[in-house]
């Protein structure tokens, strides 16, 4: 994605719209395809080397953030390794100590030849190698090892997409209001929210659809960094449900401004699989756990959107006791005590009691600490225990 100094937007009114550029236009055509060549024919050039080729290529023209742009985004699709026969400090020390011994050492002096070829037979490989690693592990000598190419049109698309994805940077709330569907549709919106651990809550219910709240980086005292990429990554997913319209709310330098979008908008083009994506570990380390566990409860993914009246509950998984009973348990991405408590509330409405949220400390979204207890919340550092959340699910029959 773009970083905050090559995204680019404008307003209009209470308005904020990112810059995009015309896909079709073919100076931006051909400056893609050029800069995709110039990756890939650098394979095994050094990152310094590289930028150099690349300043050369952008000049001083008026297109000038735009093609940085572009550049950030292909070193995102870049690998680049530090390439030396041993790690460079390792290298450095031997240098050094060895070239005491012939104190001073000129610049091509036989002193230098000299100190270099010792060094080179101890690490099986030449004077040569050997001067050109000593500072391999600096960032402008590190080596393109990789370059996962992309078509040039693509690249504009990806463009366009990542500057409306770094309005969300400073999101403080976005509302998306999901108009009656399949429920194919709905499942999808409500997944794409939970896989990127976005605190959110929900209103409607099926038959005439759905809002949903989420919390933006903007609000949150810690970790909003991390949070605001997950914010980011998640557009690309919402492009690819149907039926929504979103309104978001961003604290930019400007003011208060609101960034718009509906599911039937046509200058954005989702690329969801180039972005990065966040994997909550939890469930990885959950379902392993439970498979090699004594408990009888089953535990399965649940399919299932669960309407609370005024609101609605998109558990991760269900419980199943030997009798069949049902517990649902919820698995929470970012979380705050405050979002926390009035999810709680939320069930207590509706009168609802048979599920488990379980909060990981690690994605708390601020400072504060919780300062309440319950029989439905449990509160982990690196792992759930099978054992602890059945006994939960059997006090909640």
């Amino acid at each position: 994605m773009l970083t905050s100094d090559l995204a680019m937007s404008y307003r209009r009114g209470e308005k904020i719209f990112p810059f995009l550029i015309q896909t079709d236009n073919l100076g931006f055509l051909r400056d893609a395809e050029s800069l995709v060549e110039i990756f890939e024919q650098s394979i095994n050039k050094t990152r310094g080397e590289i930028e150099r080729e690349l300043e050369e290529y952008i000049g001083t023209g008026t297109d000038y953030n735009i093609l940085r742009g572009l550049i950030k985004l292909l070193k995102d699709r870049s690998e680049f390794e530090v390439s030396a026969p041993a790690e460079p400090l390792e290298i450095r020390q031997k240098v050094f100590l060895e070239a005491k011994k012939f104190h001073p050492v000129l610049p091509n002096s036989e002193a230098k030849t000299e100190v270099l070829n010792l060094i080179a037979s101890e690490f099986e490989t030449d004077a040569k190698t050997i001067a050109a690693n000593l500072y391999a592990d600096l960032s402008a000598q590190q080596r393109l090892t990789e370059f996962e190419t992309i078509e040039p049109e693509t690249l504009l698309d990806l463009y366009n997409l990542s500057q409306a994805q770094a309005i969300f940077y400073r999101c403080v709330e976005m509302k998306i209001r999901v108009a009656p569907s399949d429920a194919a549709n709905y499942r999808a919106v409500f997944g794409w929210v939970k896989h990127f651990g976005l605190i959110h809550s929900v209103s409607g219910n099926s038959e005439k659809g759905y809002e949903i709240t989420l919390t933006g980086a903007a609000s949150l005292f810690q970790k909003s960094q991390k949070y605001g990429i997950q914010m980011a990554v998640f557009l690309p997913a919402l492009l690819l449900c149907g039926n929504w319209k979103m309104r978001a709310e961003i604290n930019d330098k400007r003011g208060i401004l609101f960034y718009e979008l509906t599911s039937e908008q046509t200058e954005l083009v989702s690329n969801r699989l180039d972005q990065p994506e966040y994997e909550n570990p939890i469930h990885e380390k959950l379902l392993k756990a439970w498979e090699k566990s004594a408990v009888e409860w089953k535990l399965k993914k649940n399919k299932e959107v669960i309407d609370l009246g005024k609101t609605a509950f998109i558990p991760d998984y269900v419980l199943i006791s030997p009798d069949k009973k049902k517990i649902y348990l919820d698995v929470l991405g970012f979380w705050t005590p405050k979002s926390l408590q009035k999810r709680l509330e939320e069930f207590h409405a509706a009168n609802y009691k048979k599920f488990i949220l379980a909060a990981w400390q690690d994605l708390r979204g601020s400072r504060e600490e919780p300062t309440f207890d319950s029989e439905n919340v449990v509160f982990f550092k690196s792992k759930l225990e099978p054992l602890l959340i059945s006994e939960m699910a059997r006090k909640l029959i």
